[in-house]
């Protein structure tokens, strides 16, 4: 049993670290401008969705299996604001956020899995908290990479195939001999998903 835990310890990890690599990616192929663009009052601008990932990371993960992962000390609908103002700080903000959930995931034993945390006092197992997070985390990257791509024009390089290449991608895949391993393993530098 500690295997299996340990293994999903060890692939929700990855996945993390694949979903962060989408959003650094994405900043790296935008000029500075770009990540302040909002469609219009009730969209959010890059920065924002970051600064709300922040404000969401530091307080699901701080403390993580002995306080409840809603902080009193959030400010959640701040999160929502225009308080970010460069790129530097809002890419200050992004490894913040990150760092806070990967030192947390990195103190996890397998032991920990079927532990009880709280969420705003619901109960979750620790792999429920993680599962919650690795939801949320990802729809508002996809967000970050949509208006990237859609301010990128036709400047973007893909983050995954690319249009018109699935063939040949696959035709690499298959040529290999089956093996048990990560979709990230090997590839979390490359544009492969």
């Amino acid at each position: 049993m500690d295997i299996l835990r340990s293994d999903y310890l060890s692939s929700v990890r990855k996945q993390f670290e694949y979903y962060k690599q989408l959003g650094d990616k994405t900043f790296a192929q935008l000029e500075p401008e770009k990540l302040f663009y909002k469609f219009n009052d009730d969209s959010n601008s890059i920065a924002v969705i970051v600064q709300h990932l922040h404000g969401n990371m530091l307080s699901r993960w701080t403390d993580f299996l002995t306080s409840d992962g809603e902080k009193e000390w959030r400010q959640r609908d701040a999160e929502f604001d225009v308080v970010i103002d460069t790129k530097e700080v809002m890419l200050q903000r992004w490894e913040e956020g990150w760092n806070c959930l990967f030192n947390a995931l990195n103190g996890l034993t397998p032991e920990d899995i079927e532990r009880i945390v709280y969420i705003r006092n619901q109960g979750h197992t620790v792999m429920e908290a993680i599962n919650r997070q690795l939801a949320h985390y990802p729809y508002h990257i996809g967000q970050i990479v949509f208006l990237g791509k859609m301010l990128s024009h036709k400047a973007w390089q893909s983050l995954s195939i690319p249009k018109n290449a699935s063939k040949q991608f696959n035709e690499a895949k298959f040529a290999k001999p089956k093996e048990r391993g990560h979709f990230t393993d090997g590839e979390l530098n490359n544009n492969n998903s």
